[in-house]
C-alpha cells in the first residue's frame, strides 16, 4: 500500500496530509502524534517549535524534551541547520516551508519577512530554546527546590549525578552486610536465603531490588509490600493454622481417603498400581514424623517429576486424591515464596537504606532520585504551586519526543503539572493554556527494562484530548521503506495483530516509489540431527596458540560468514558502500562474529554504540605497560607491553627473557636491562625505551606520562601501521580516549600510574561512540532506534528459548496509579507461586509485545534492502520466529551465497600508505657551559634516585646489597656504582639520628614515594611518617638529598616547604613537621 489517503487520522477520522499538518504544527493547539517508523516525528516537533517562534514565543518560553543527549542535540542541529537555511533562501523557498509546516499560503506570505529574520533575532537576544532530557529537566527542578523538600528525600541542591554505581558496590555492600551482620534476625534472613537460594542467587535478587528501587519503595511506602506475596493461609482458609501446609495430610477425611486409594491400588491387578500404592501407604505411615517427607513420598508416588499423574495406575478416589495432592503442592509453593518474598523484603530495606545513606554522605544523586525530588515539588500540597507559578511564568510550550519510552513516575510528574491547566482557559491554573505536543509509537516500545511502559501513552493522550481539549492525531505514513519491504511489513504485523499478539496496528502507506525495494531471506544455518555427527570443530588444537571453539560457537560463525558474504555481495555489485549498510542484533555478541568475518574480507565496519574503554585491545597493551612502569616486577603485564606494536617483541624474544629470569630470579623489565636478549631490535628498542619511561613514571602524573609515552614510542604509528584499514580510526580512537580519561577520571585526582591503572580496572569506562559513515554499522536493536539504512541485515532471527528467570522482582504499576499495586520478589519463573501466575503471565505476554516491537524496529531501519539471517536454534522459543514470520509475509528465501572470501579492498586500505598528521617534533636542548658537568649532574641525580629506590624498598639492613645492585641497574648506572649505592643507603638506616623514622615500634602510619595532588601539581614525597607521641601523632615530610648542606639551596627549601603545607592540608589540627635526610644521615629540620 503506497497510498497516503489512509494513512492520516485527526481523532480517529481519515484527513488529507495538508490537514493533518496544519493541527500538527499549529503551535496554540495541545495535540498527541502516534505516527509510525519514518513519518517524521522529529520533523514535526523541530517545525513546532519553529512555528512557535513565528508565533512570538521566547526560546525560553519553549521546553522540549527527549530521552538521550543525543537526540536533544540532533533537535538543536536541527533547528540551528534550519533556522540558518531560510536565513540565507529566497522568500519562494520560505513560503513552501511554511506550507509544509500547516500555513496557509496567505499567512506564509505574511510569516515570510519575519521567518527570513528569525535567525539573526534569535542570534541577537543570545537565548536559546530549551531542549533537554527528562533527567537534565529534573535537575533543573532539583536545583531550584527548597531545602524543606530536599531533605526528606536525603538530597542535596548542589549534587553530583551518579549515572552507574558500580564504583559504589563494595562501599554499600560493606555496609549492608555490617548490618546484617549486628542484627541476628536479619543474619537469620540472610543466611537462609544463601542456604536456600544460592550466594550468586542472592546477590542477584538484591541487585534487582536496587534497580527496582522506586518500585519498591513505593510500594512499601503505600503497604502493599509486604502483602504482595500472601501466605497460604491467606488465599486458601483451609491451611489456616497449620505449620505446614503438608500438615493437611494429617486431616482425618485427607488422611482417610488416601489410605482407602493406597488399599485400593494395592489390589488392583496391575504391578505399577500396586507399586504405587505400597508407595503411597509408606508414606501416609510417615505422616506424624516428618509430614513435609510424607508428602513428598505420596507425590512420588502418584506422580512423575514433571507433574503429570502416573500412568497405567487405576483405582477409585485416584483423582480426587491428586487434586488433593496438587492443592497442597501449592500451597507449599505459596508459602515458600511468601517466607522468600518477606525475607527480600526485610533485607531490602537494609541494603536500600545503606545505599541511601551513602549518597547521602557522598553528595550524590540518581536518576531515581532526580525523578522521585522532581514528582514530589510539582505534587506536593505546600510547594506545587510555587513551582507552577515558576513554570507557568517560563514555559508556554511544552514538547516531548519518543513519549512511548516514558515510565509511569515520569508520568505522574508531568501529570501533577499539567493537570493544573485541564479545563477551559488554562484550569485552576488561572494562567494562559499551556501548549503541549506529544509526539511517539507505542510500536516502538522497546525499553522495558528501564520502566518505559507504552501504556503511558494511551493514558498522557486521553489526558491531553479531555483535560486540555487537544486533538488526537494518528499517521500511518512513512518517508522511508522501499514499497517492497513495506508490503512485508504490513503482512508480518496484520498476521500478528489477527493472532491476538500485536494490538493497534494499521496499514502503513510510503511516499517511496523507486526503488521497489527487496526483502530477503538467508537459509538458516541448520543445526545436526540429536544422535548425528556433530558440527566440526578443527582437529587436534594447540591449546596455547589457539582458543577452544565450542559446536554452537561454529554454527553461529557460519551464519557470521554468510552474512558477511552477503555484503561482499552487494557491495561487489556495487551502488551501494559500506556505510550504506546496517548489520542488527538483539544481542551484542553474534556482531563480534560479524565483525570478524568482515574483517578477514577487509570489509570496513564500526560499532557506534558505547562500548568498554578497557575492552580496546590497545588500551588494554597500554594500561598493561602502565601496570609494568609502576610495578616492574608484574612480568605478564611487562610481556604483554613487550609484545604489543609498542615494542613488537616475538615469542622467541619473551622465551629468552623467561629463561634469563630464571636463571638469574630477577624479574623481566630487570634482566632486559641487564641486557638479555641483546641482538633482537624489538628488546633493543625497550632498553632504550625502558630506563626513561621508569623515572617519568616516578616524577610524571599519568596524562604527561602517557603523553610522553604515545610521543616517544610512536604508538599512534605503530599502531595505524599493523591495525587493518576497517579498524583503524576506531584503533587510534580508543588511544585518544585513554589519554583524556587520565584527566578525566575522578577529575584527574590520581596521581600516579599505579593509582590510574587500578580505577581504570575497577571502574567501567565506557569509549563514546565512533562515528563511521564510511564502514557497515553494527547495532544493537536498541541501538538503531532513529538510524536507518539502504540495506539492513538483521541476524540471530531465530534465537533460543530463553532459561526460566531466576531472582526476579515481579512488578505491576498501572499507569494511572501513584503505586505499584504489587511487587513480588519470585524466586524462579518456571516455579511462579498461584497468587502471581496471572501477573506473571501478563508480564510473559508483555515481553512477547517487546519482541514484536523490536521486530518492527529492526524491519523500519531499512530503506531498500532487507536481510534476515538465523542459526537453527536447539530449543525454539514457543510462538513463530522472526525469520519465519517474514517467511509467512512473503519474503524471498535466496539460495545459499558462493564463495565471496575475495576481500573488498576499500580506499585507504592497507596498500596505501598511512598517513597521521602531526605537527613535527621540535627538540630544544639547554645549553651548558661544561659538558662534563652536565654528565656528572646526571650520573649524580641517577645515583640519587637509585638511593631512594633502596630506601623505599627496604626498612632495614635486610639484603641492602642486592636491592642496591637492583637499583643501579634500574637507573642505568655503571657496575661499580651498586657499593656506592649501598654505603649511602645504610648511613641513613645505620643513623642514630633517623632511627626512629624506620622503627615499626615508633609509627602510628608510614608510606614512602607518597603521591598527593595538591592545587593542580602531582607531588610525591621521599618519605611520610607518623609517629606516635603522647599527643597524638606527629607527621614528618622527609626528603632525601645527597648535599651536606640541602638547607642552603632555596628551591629544596620551598620544595620540602610546598610538601608540608600539603600535609599539613591533609592533617588539619596535628602537627606537621618536614626535615632533609642528608647523605650522611642527619636530619636537619627545616
Amino acid at each position: 500500500m503506497t497510498s497516503a489517503a489512509f494513512a492520516y487520522r485527526i481523532d480517529g477520522e481519515l484527513v488529507a496530509p495538508a490537514a493533518f499538518y496544519r493541527v500538527a504544527c499549529d503551535p496554540r493547539r495541545s495535540v498527541v502524534v502516534e505516527a509510525c517508523a519514518g513519518a517524521g516525528k522529529t520533523w514535526m516537533l523541530v517545525s513546532r517549535i519553529l512555528r512557535a517562534l513565528l508565533d512570538g514565543a521566547a526560546p525560553q518560553e519553549i521546553l522540549a524534551i527527549t530521552f538521550t543527549r543525543k537526540a536533544a542535540g540532533e533537535m538543536r542541529e536541527r533547528l540551528q541547520d534550519w533556522l540558518r537555511e531560510f536565513a540565507l533562501c529566497d522568500d519562494a523557498q520560505r513560503e513552501q516551508a511554511l506550507v509544509d509546516r500547516g500555513c496557509t499560503r496567505q499567512e506564509a506570505g505574511v510569516l515570510v519577512p519575519r521567518l527570513a529574520a528569525l535567525y539573526a533575532e534569535l542570534l541577537s537576544g543570545g537565548r536559546l530554546v530549551e531542549i533537554r532530557t527528562f533527567h537534565g529537566w529534573f535537575s533543573q527542578l532539583l536545583r531550584a527546590a527548597p531545602l524543606a523538600l530536599l531533605e526528606p528525600l536525603g538530597l542535596q541542591s548542589e549534587v553530583d549525578l551518579l549515572e552507574d554505581r558500580s564504583d559504589l558496590q563494595p562501599h554499600y555492600w560493606r555496609r549492608f552486610l555490617s548490618a546484617v551482620s549486628a542484627d541476628a534476625a536479619l543474619r537469620g534472613d540472610f543466611a537462609a536465603l544463601v542456604h536456600d537460594r544460592g550466594r550468586h542467587v542472592a546477590q542477584q535478587w538484591l541487585e534487582a531490588a536496587l534497580d527496582q528501587r522506586v518500585e519498591i519503595e513505593r510500594a512499601d511506602a503505600a503497604g502493599v509490600l509486604e502483602a504482595s506475596v500472601p501466605s497460604a493461609a491467606a488465599l486458601w482458609p483451609q491451611f489456616d493454622g497449620l505449620a505446614h501446609p503438608a500438615d493437611w495430610l494429617a486431616q482425618p477425611d485427607i488422611r482417610g481417603a488416601l489410605s482407602a486409594l493406597a488399599v485400593a491400588l494395592g489390589a488392583a491387578g496391575g504391578k505399577k498400581s500396586r507399586d504405587a500404592g505400597s508407595a503411597l501407604e509408606q508414606a501416609l505411615a510417615g505422616i506424624e514424623a516428618d509430614p513435609a517427607a510424607a508428602f513428598d513420598a505420596a507425590w512420588q508416588a502418584l506422580f512423575t517429576k514433571t507433574g503429570e499423574l502416573r500412568k497405567q495406575i487405576d483405582a477409585p478416589g485416584l483423582n480426587e486424591a491428586a487434586d488433593v495432592l496438587r492443592r497442597i503442592a501449592e500451597a507449599m509453593d505459596q508459602q515458600a515464596a511468601h517466607r522468600a518474598h518477606a525475607r527480600m523484603v526485610r533485607l531490602s530495606r537494609v541494603l536500600l537504606a545503606s545505599y541511601r545513606q551513602l549518597k547521602r554522605d557522598r553528595g550524590l544523586a540518581d536518576m531515581a532520585d532526580l525523578e522521585a525530588c522532581a514528582e514530589h515539588l510539582l505534587a506536593d500540597a505546600e510547594l506545587s504551586g510555587w513551582v507552577q507559578e515558576r513554570l507557568d511564568a517560563r514555559v508556554r510550550h511544552l514538547l516531548i519526543d519518543e513519549f512511548q519510552d516514558t515510565s509511569p513516575l515520569q508520568w505522574r510528574t508531568l501529570d501533577a503539572w499539567l493537570s493544573g491547566y485541564a479545563g477551559a482557559g488554562g484550569g485552576s491554573s488561572g494562567q494562559r493554556p499551556l501548549s503541549v505536543f506529544i509526539v511517539g509509537d507505542p510500536k516502538q516500545s522497546i525499553y522495558r527494562f528501564r520502566r518505559a511502559d507504552p501504556r503511558v501513552f494511551a493514558q498522557a493522550r486521553d489526558f491531553v484530548v479531555t483535560a486540555l481539549d487537544g486533538a488526537h492525531l494518528a499517521c500511518d505514513h512513512t518517508r522511508r521503506n522501499a514499497p517492497r519491504v513495506l508490503a512485508v511489513l504490513n503482512a508480518v504485523f496484520e498476521h500478528a495483530q489477527a493472532g491476538g499478539r500485536f494490538d493497534d496496528f494499521r496499514p502503513h502507506t510510503t511516499d517511496v516509489r523507486e526503488p521497489s525495494g527487496a526483502v530477503r531471506l538467508l537459509p538458516a544455518v541448520p543445526r545436526p540431527e540429536k544422535g548425528g555427527p556433530a558440527v566440526a570443530a578443527g582437529g587436534w588444537r594447540d591449546s596455547l596458540t589457539t582458543p577452544r571453539t565450542e559446536p554452537e560457537e561454529v554454527l553461529r560463525r557460519i551464519e557470521a560468514e554468510q552474512v558477511a558474504a552477503g555484503i561482499t555481495g552487494l557491495l561487489g555489485e556495487g551502488g551501494l558502500a559500506p556505510g550504506d549498510i546496517q548489520v542488527l542484533c538483539r544481542k551484542r555478541a553474534p556482531l563480534a562474529l560479524v565483525a570478524q568475518a568482515l574483517r578477514e574480507r577487509g570489509v570496513p565496519h564500526a560499532t557506534p554504540e558505547q562500548r568498554e574503554l578497557t575492552g580496546a585491545p590497545e588500551v588494554r597493551d597500554l594500561v598493561a605497560l602502565l601496570d609494568a612502569l609502576a610495578s616492574p616486577s608484574h612480568d605478564l603485564s611487562f610481556a604483554q607491553a613487550l609484545k604489543s606494536p609498542v615494542f613488537g617483541a616475538s615469542d622467541d624474544d619473551l622465551v629468552a627473557l623467561a629463561r634469563a629470569a630464571r636463571a638469574e630470579r630477577l624479574a623481566w623489565s630487570e634482566v632486559l636491562l641487564r641486557g638479555a636478549g641483546a641482538g633482537s631490535a624489538a628488546l633493543d628498542r625497550a632498553r632504550t625505551l625502558w630506563p626513561g619511561w621508569l623515572t617519568a613514571a616516578a616524577a610524571l602524573p599519568p596524562h604527561d606520562l602517557l603523553d610522553r609515552i604515545v610521543d616517544e614510542g610512536e604508538v599512534r604509528e605503530r599502531y595505524a601501521a599493523v591495525v587493518p584499514p576497517a579498524g583503524r580510526s576506531l584503533a587510534l580512537a580508543a588511544i585518544d580516549a585513554l589519554l583524556a580519561q587520565s584527566l578525566l577520571l575522578d577529575g584527574a585526582r590520581h596521581a600516579t600510574p599505579y593509582n590510574f591503572v587500578r580505577a581504570l580496572r575497577r571502574r567501567r569506562v565506557l569509549l563514546p561512540p565512533q562515528s563511521a559513515a564510511d564502514a557497515v554499522q553494527l547495532l544493537t536493536i536498541h541501538g538503531a532506534k532513529g538510524l536507518e539504512a539502504r540495506a539492513v541485515f538483521v541476524i540471530d532471527t531465530t534465537p533460543e528459548a530463553p532459561k526460566a528467570e531466576t531472582a526476579t522482582l515481579l512488578i505491576d504499576w498501572p499507569a494511572d496509579a501513584a503505586h505499584p499495586h504489587c511487587c513480588a520478589f519470585v524466586a524462579s519463573e518456571s516455579r511462579c507461586p498461584p497468587s502471581l501466575r496471572a501477573l506473571m503471565a501478563a508480564e510473559q505476554e508483555g515481553r512477547a509485545r517487546e519482541e514484536l516491537n523490536a521486530l518492527y524496529v529492526a524491519m523500519t531501519r531499512a530503506r531498500e534492502r532487507l536481510v534476515f539471517s538465523a542459526t537453527a536454534p536447539f530449543r525454539a522459543a514457543p510462538g513463530p520466529s522472526a525469520w519465519q514470520r517474514l517467511a509467512e509475509a512473503g519474503a524471498d528465501v535466496v539460495p545459499p551465497v558462493g564463495d565471496a572470501d575475495e576481500a573488498v579492498v576499500p580506499a585507504g586500505s592497507a596498500e596505501s600508505p598511512v598517513v597521521l598528521l602531526a605537527l613535527p617534533r621540535v627538540r630544544l636542548a639547554a645549553a651548558h657551559s661544561d659538558p662534563a658537568a652536565v654528565d656528572a649532574d646526571s650520573e649524580a641525580a641517577q645515583l640519587g634516585r637509585a638511593v631512594h629506590r633502596v630506601l623505599e624498598w627496604l626498612p632495614t639492613h635486610a639484603a641492602l646489597d642486592t636491592a642496591a645492585a637492583a637499583a643501579a641497574v634500574e637507573f642505568a648506572l655503571p657496575p661499580d656504582a651498586a657499593p656506592r649505592v649501598a654505603a649511602l643507603a645504610r648511613a641513613v638506616l645505620g643513623s642514630a639520628a633517623c632511627a626512629r623514622f624506620f622503627d615499626p615500634e615508633a609509627l602510628h602510619w608510614s608510606g614512602n614515594e607518597v603521591a598527593i595532588a595538591w592545587r593542580g601539581a602531582a607531588l610525591r614525597i621521599d618519605r611520610l611518617v607518623a609517629l606516635r607521641t603522647p599527643a597524638g601523632p606527629e607527621w614528618w615530610v622527609l626528603d632525601y638529598k645527597l648535599q651536606h648542606t640541602p638547607q642552603t639551596i632555596e628551591a629544596y627549601r620551598a620544595q620540602l616547604a610546598g610538601y608540608r603545607e600539603a600535609v599539613q592540608a591533609l592533617q588539619p589540627g596535628e602537627r606537621v613537621r618536614a626535615a632533609f635526610i642528608t647523605a650522611a644521615g642527619e636530619v636537619i629540620e627545616l
